[in-house]
C-alpha cells in the first residue's frame, strides 16, 4: 500500500482545477487535507468538488495541521517567495506554481532555503514543447545533430495585449507578477534545458499602452510589465540567440525554436511539440516523436514521487532561479542601455 501524503493548496485556480488536481487524484495514497484561497467562497467550492477535508481563511494556517506533509502554491508570483519561506520552516514539502518568484531577489531566498533543508522543492514544468522535450536532448546532447550550436532563434506570438481597451491583467501588474511576461521564463526553461545557459544579454523592452483600466474600477494602471521584448545573448556553449516576444499582434504566428548548427538545423512548433530537423545537405523534414520517447505531464507524480522515494526532481529550484535570473536581466539591460553580465549579483531590483 502507498505512504500516506497529504497535501494542501495555497491557491487553486484554473491551473489547479486543470493539471495539479486531476494529477493528484490519480495517486494512491495522497489525501487532500486543506485548501485555501483569497475568499473562502471559492475555497469551498474547490473542496466540495475535489475532496478536500478541510478549507482555512488564511493559507498560514495550513502550515500548522500536523496532517499536511507538502503544499502546493498555485497562487500568483506576489506569493510564491513568503509562502514558500514560511512552509519549509514549517517542515512542508514545497510544488510552486510558475513562475518562480516576482524577481530574481525573490527566487534567491526561496533556493537558499531550499538548500538549508532536505525537504522536497519543485516547480511546475512548463507544458511548452514538452512531448519533444527528450527527443530534442536525445539529438541535441547525444547525437550532436546539429553540430556545434551556432544560432538560436525563438519567436513567441499573442494577441492578448493587442487591444489598448482591455483592462489591467494581473499577469501585467508589476506588483503581482514582478518581471515576468507572457511566456518568456517558460521558454527561457525549454532552452535551458536543452542547450544550457547564458554569458551576456543585450534587450530593448516596449510597453506600447502605457496605461490600462483597473478591472471593475474607474482607476487606471500604469502598465511596467513589457507588451514586445527583443534580445540576444551571447550562450555559454558559444552561441548567438535571438529572442522576440509579442503579445500585440492581431495575427499571431506559430511559436517556434530554431537552432542552427555547423552540421544542421532542429525547429520545433512549441504549441504541437512538432520537430523538423535537416543535416547538412538534407531537406528540412519532420522528425517523429515515437509514444516511447514522448514526455508526458507527471508533475505531481514526479514531486509525489521524490517526497516517498527520494530522488531529483525537474524543473528545481536551481532551474527556476536561472531562469529568473535571465527575465530580470532582460528588464535592467533595457533600462540601462547595456549589456548585462551574468550571472546577476544578488540584489533587489528597481523599477
Amino acid at each position: 500500500m502507498a505512504a500516506r501524503v497529504g497535501i494542501g493548496f495555497i491557491g487553486a485556480g484554473g491551473i489547479a482545477k486543470q493539471r495539479h488536481l486531476p494529477g493528484l487524484k490519480a495517486i494512491d495514497g495522497v489525501e487532500l487535507v486543506a485548501v485555501a484561497n483569497r475568499r473562502r467562497e471559492t475555497a469551498e467550492i474547490v473542496a466540495s468538488e475535489w475532496g478536500f477535508g478541510a478549507v482555512r481563511d488564511d493559507w498560514r494556517q495550513i502550515l500548522t495541521m500536523p496532517e499536511v506533509d507538502a503544499v502546493f502554491i498555485a497562487a500568483p508570483p506576489y506569493l510564491h517567495r513568503e509562502a514558500t519561506l514560511a512552509a519549509l520552516a514549517a517542515g512542508k514539502h514545497v510544488f510552486c506554481q510558475a513562475r518562480m518568484a516576482r524577481n530574481h531577489a525573490e527566487a534567491r531566498e526561496m533556493y537558499d532555503a531550499s538548500q538549508r533543508t532536505r525537504l522536497v522543492t519543485m516547480l511546475c514544468p512548463p507544458p511548452h514543447a514538452m512531448a519533444a522535450d527528450y527527443v530534442m536532448k536525445r539529438l541535441l546532447q547525444r547525437e550532436g545533430f546539429v553540430g556545434r550550436p551556432l544560432d538560436v532563434i525563438v519567436y513567441q506570438y499573442q494577441s492578448v495585449y493587442a487591444n489598448p481597451e482591455t483592462p489591467l491583467h494581473w499577469r501585467q501588474d508589476f506588483d503581482v507578477s514582478g518581471f515576468n511576461t507572457q511566456y518568456l521564463g517558460m521558454y527561457i526553461e525549454v532552452v535551458h534545458r536543452w542547450l544550457g545557459y547564458h554569458r551576456r544579454v543585450q534587450a530593448i523592452t516596449r510597453v506600447h499602452y502605457p496605461t490600462r483600466s483597473r478591472p471593475n474600477t474607474d482607476e487606471s494602471a500604469t502598465v511596467k510589465i513589457a507588451d514586445s521584448i527583443g534580445f540576444v545573448t551571447e550562450m555559454e556553449n558559444g552561441a548567438l540567440s535571438t529572442w522576440h516576444f509579442t503579445g500585440v499582434t492581431h495575427h499571431p504566428q506559430l511559436d517556434r525554436i530554431e537552432i542552427h548548427g555547423t552540421e544542421g538545423t532542429l525547429i520545433v512548433h512549441v504549441a504541437k511539440a512538432e520537430i523538423f530537423g535537416a543535416r547538412r545537405g538534407e531537406e528540412l523534414h519532420p522528425i517523429p516523436i515515437a509514444p516511447n520517447e514522448a514526455r508526458n505531464w507527471q508533475a505531481e507524480a514526479d514531486f509525489i514521487r521524490a517526497i516517498r522515494e527520494g530522488g531529483e526532481v525537474t524543473p528545481n529550484f536551481t532551474e527556476g532561479l536561472k531562469y529568473m535570473e535571465l527575465t530580470e536581466a532582460i528588464y535592467r539591460s533595457s533600462q540601462e542601455g547595456k549589456a548585462i553580465e551574468l550571472p546577476l549579483e544578488r540584489t533587489f531590483a528597481k523599477v
